[in-house]
């Protein structure tokens, strides 16, 4: 086999190697732990060598695979500690068992397969200085030089392959020289997690599954358990370290907290009494914390809970381990009281069938191929057998052993769970052996040149396809990674009664998931079933957010969020937006329903009945004037700016319906552009006829002629230049700020759907140019307000504008006073127009339809005299105590009447009611001629100057 190295490296190893191991081993100190201790040792039988560095158990075959076995335990002062029953000398009786199985059925077709195998006594350094015996047949072929050491058979040996090694920082350090000579290494207890990079350890394989694996199986029964606060102690190895990043980080995926962590030494040493009880010390810190889940081997784990019993801790915590410690004996073996309840993670596996009868046959007579055998038979029965060797823990015993012990309840046999990987691992190299002897031997019995040695590239490929029934029953392969099948049973450590504990599986997990989980056989303390709760905080309450305590995320205290906060996550009171509230578990905002004036609203249904009747009342006054659009009355009350008058007031009724309506674009628009409208309609024509009123009294008193602009087409132009002006800004504010609806909240209890101008007091700006005409009106009622009284459609006028004034004094503080309640706005700003309109309906058109309706003998044009006799001042003396209604008066009349130079038309007429008339200027005027001026001025045909003048 052809070395991958440089042969000036592998020539110098070889040499290091033959200078440390030929020469002098006798005398050899052990040089790879900084406490050494010299291999000869004093008893008091005599001096002795320990540990026996050069016992191997050899069977010899046509081709041999290496194997380390954890024959002896770790000890803290010494090399090598007691012998290790389960994990040691049965796993090295299995993989025995094993090749006996395999030679005696010709498994190899006339080839036999054999071993030699080492104790590492579970310490890297040992077990790789250990493992340098695997190597000397490959470096003997470098070069094609054989060098050895002369006195050293073994070194004459070509390994194919190794088992193990057990420990995962064992098979590290081997896997690392092996891989240098393309050696195949296949461990039957490694699971560190490191292991399954191909690229760092190419000829690593394992029949067991990574840590990876069982990290997510102890998480899902930390999870099953329902705890979220849980201690961490791991063992100072590759394997406790790995396993600790892998629980971790599964750990944190979950949102499980570690209270604390704490390490187990092992590579760096062994731990003392005083560390294990300063973590169990820790432990205490932190009752919360009850479950703790130990990622470690059996011997350091036993060491933990002999701390816990000393330390009076046992029965607080709960605890979920790891295979290193499961079902193992040196873990709970008199410390059952501290372990029960324990829940542990063990890959799957099943006994080897037939091992039992054939473990529980040997003796040190018949198994003398195990050099360890009789130093186990000394432990399990306590005695001192004539054949054994001295160490430092068979001095102590005095009974002679005969050979012929039983094992007894006094001295159990409790089998380790696991040996099915190491006949597993035995049994893949057998068929990838089988394999490559058909691929290149043709079939032919025995070792063909091709197969001595055995290429390392092509055993490894083998052995990544070997599919094969085990001595378990069970059918094994490899993944693709090289790492065994990911199945494992979750065991119980149950108390039955007084000293009677056993391990019970109680499921199972595989592919990831808890399965088959039997909660019934699943048992903290017997005299306490459940297990404890491993929480920092209780939850919290409904409505409680949990403040973290310490910047951790599994202890908090619990804060009350308000009425209007909710919790987007346990940790955060959140306030709801605008318009929502929290529901009732405070989860989640749920909007509030917008509100808004609606037509089934009982203040709705009061102003659109009003709204009704006076749009009712209103069309009426239409009708009756379009009917009688050419009587006296309706002409003398200046017919076209009633019209117009009327329009406005049937949209301030109209408006109503616009302002209940649901608010939306086209409403909101409606509704800002309509209520500056209908005012404008309103308060433009009455403004227009007030003004042309005013203006004829005054120029009455200064001249005798016709005021401009007074006719009915140039009041209509006044009145609709006046409402053109409330349009350009209704426009303009529409282009400016578009209407638009949307939420309204004037607290956090509401959500009022409006439109965004009621909110504020921007529709002020509609109201501005209306107010400003009803504060002109007003102004030329006052000034009008002396008018003879047959000139009395300037008081109407008057009570309009003075009821005006207090409706809209009444309504702006109303207004002002409702910006959170934007419904009464709405509804005050209804009946507050629809009053407006009806006070203008009512004083200016009730007398007219009095007289039109009732006393129609009055809308006609009176003569002016009262009879044939009568004189002209019946008419027009304002001071006749005869009443003239001012519905049947005439606008030039008016004129004239206000006309007048200096004393009442009257006064320049005479009492008397002689066929002629003297003026004041002294013409005399028959009674016939002032008849005619009288039908001339009801006509129009003529002006009081012309009727009047001399020449008439």
């Amino acid at each position: 086999m052809v070395c991958p190295a440089s042969p000036v490296l592998v020539l110098l190893l070889f040499g290091l190697l033959c200078f440390e191991l030929c020469s002098g081993k006798k005398n050899a100190k052990y040089r790879g732990l900084s406490k050494e201790k010299p291999f000869v040792m004093r008893g008091r039988y005599g001096n002795y060598t320990w540990p026996e560095r050069e016992l191997s158990a050899r069977i010899d075959g046509d081709i041999m695979i290496g194997a380390l076995h954890m024959i002896h335990e770790r000890s803290e002062d010494k090399i090598c500690g007691p012998i290790m029953p389960q994990g040691g000398i049965q796993a090295l009786e299995v993989m025995l068992y094993t090749l006996d199985h395999i030679n005696q059925n010709n498994i190899l077709p006339g080839v036999t397969l054999g071993v030699l195998a080492k104790d590492d006594c579970d310490r890297d350094i040992y077990g790789l200085e250990q493992s340098v015996d695997f190597i000397r047949g490959s470096i003997s072929l470098v070069g094609g030089t054989e060098h050895k050491c002369d006195e050293d058979t073994e070194s004459e040996l070509f390994i194919s392959g190794v088992l193990g090694a057990p420990s995962s920082v064992t098979s590290i350090q081997v896997a690392n020289l092996l891989k240098l000579f393309k050696i195949p290494q296949v461990s039957f207890f490694s699971t560190s997690a490191e292991l399954s990079s191909r690229d760092r350890y190419p000829f690593f394989l394992r029949t067991i599954p990574s840590d990876v694996n069982q990290a997510q199986a102890m998480v899902e029964l930390v999870k099953m358990y329902g705890w979220s606060y849980v201690s961490v102690i791991y063992e100072e190895s590759s394997y406790g370290i790995k396993g600790f990043n892998e629980v971790e980080k599964a750990l944190k995926e979950n949102n499980i907290c570690i209270a604390w962590t704490d390490k187990l030494l092992k590579d760096s040493g062994v731990a003392t009494e005083e560390s294990y009880l300063s973590i169990v010390d820790e432990l205490k810190k932190r009752p919360n914390a009850r479950g703790v889940i130990i990622f470690g081997s059996d011997q350091e784990v036993g060491d933990l809970m002999k701390a816990v019993k000393k330390r009076g801790a046992t029965g607080l915590f709960s605890w979920i381990g790891s295979d290193g410690w499961g079902a193992r004996g040196l873990a709970y073996e008199g410390k059952e009281e501290e372990v029960e309840g324990a829940v542990t993670v063990q890959p799957l596996a099943y006994p080897v069938q037939g091992f039992d009868e054939y473990f529980l046959s040997r003796t040190p007579e018949n198994n003398a191929r195990n050099p360890w055998f009789i130093e186990y038979w000394e432990k399990q029965f306590m005695c001192k057998h004539p054949n054994g060797s001295l160490t430092p823990y068979n001095e102590q015993f005095n009974r002679t052993c005969t050979g012929r012990e039983r094992y007894s309840d006094d001295y159990p046999y409790s089998p380790e769970a696991q040996l099915q990987f190491v006949s597993d691992a035995v049994m893949a190299f057998a068929y990838a052996y089988k394999s490559l002897h058909k691929q290149v031997c043709d079939g032919r019995p025995g070792v063909c040149d091709e197969m001595d040695p055995p290429d390392g590239e092509m055993v490894k490929s083998e052995l990544y396809r070997v599919n094969f029934t085990g001595l378990s029953g069970q059918q094994f392969n490899f993944l693709s990674n090289g790492d065994g099948p990911n199945k494992y049973r979750i065991l119980n450590f149950r108390k039955f009664g007084p000293g009677n504990f056993r391990w019970v599986t109680v499921g199972y997990f595989i592919d990831g998931k808890l399965t088959q989980m039997n909660r019934t056989l699943l048992q903290y303390r017997q005299e306490e079933p459940d297990h404890p709760e491993s929480v920092c905080s209780k939850p919290c309450n409904t409505g409680e957010a949990q403040e973290p305590v310490n910047d951790g995320s599994c202890c908090w205290t619990c804060i009350t969020c308000t009425k209007y906060q909710y919790l987007p996550t346990p940790a955060k009171c959140q306030e709801c937006a605008m318009g929502t509230l929290p529901n009732a578990n405070k989860t989640v905002c749920v909007p509030i329903p917008p509100i808004y004036l609606s037509y089934t609203d009982g203040v709705a249904i009061g102003a659109m009945i009003f709204s009704s009747i006076g749009i009712i009342a209103t069309v009426f006054v239409i009708t009756v004037f379009s009917k009688y659009n050419d009587t006296p009355v309706v002409k003398a009350s200046g017919r076209e700016l009633s019209f117009v008058l009327l329009s406005g007031i049937f949209l301030c009724y109209s408006m109503t319906f616009i302002l209940i309506s649901k608010p939306g674009v086209i409403m909101c628009g409606m509704q800002r552009f309509g209520i500056g409208l209908c005012f404008a309609l309103c308060y433009g024509a009455i403004l227009t006829k007030t003004n042309r009123i005013a203006r004829i009294f005054r120029a009455g008193k200064r001249t005798a002629k016709r005021p401009k602009f007074i006719s009915p087409k140039s009041q209509l132009f006044i009145c609709f230049g006046l409402i053109s002006l409330q349009v350009i800004i209704g426009v303009l504010w529409l282009f400016m700020t578009p209407p638009k609806a949307g939420p309204f909240y004037a607290n956090r209890d509401d959500h009022q759907l409006v439109c965004i101008a009621w909110v504020g007091f921007s529709y002020m700006i509609a109201l501005s140019y209306p107010n400003i005409l009803i504060i002109i009106c007003t102004i030329y009622a006052i000034l009008t307000r002396k008018i003879p009284e047959a000139f009395n459609e300037s008081k109407y006028i008057g009570f309009t504008m003075y009821t005006t004034c207090i409706i809209w004094l009444a309504f702006v503080p109303i207004y002002f006073s409702t910006d959170k309640t934007i419904e009464i706005r709405i509804a005050t700003m209804c009946f507050t127009i629809s009053l407006s309109g009806t006070v203008a309906l009512v004083c200016m058109f009730t007398p007219k339809l009095y007289i039109i309706l009732l006393h129609p003998e009055r809308n006609v044009r009176q003569s002016m005299m009262a009879s044939k006799t009568s004189s002209v001042s019946y008419k027009y003396n304002s001071t006749s105590t005869s009443r003239v209604d001012s519905g049947t008066q005439s606008d030039d009349m008016e004129m004239t009447q206000r006309l007048k130079p200096s004393s009442s038309f009257s006064s320049g007429l005479s009492r008397s009611t002689s066929a002629t008339q003297t003026c004041s200027n002294g013409t005399s005027i028959s009674t016939q001629t002032l008849d005619s001026i009288g039908r001339e001025l009801d006509r129009g045909t003529c002006s009081y100057e012309r009727c009047i003048s001399p020449k008439t």
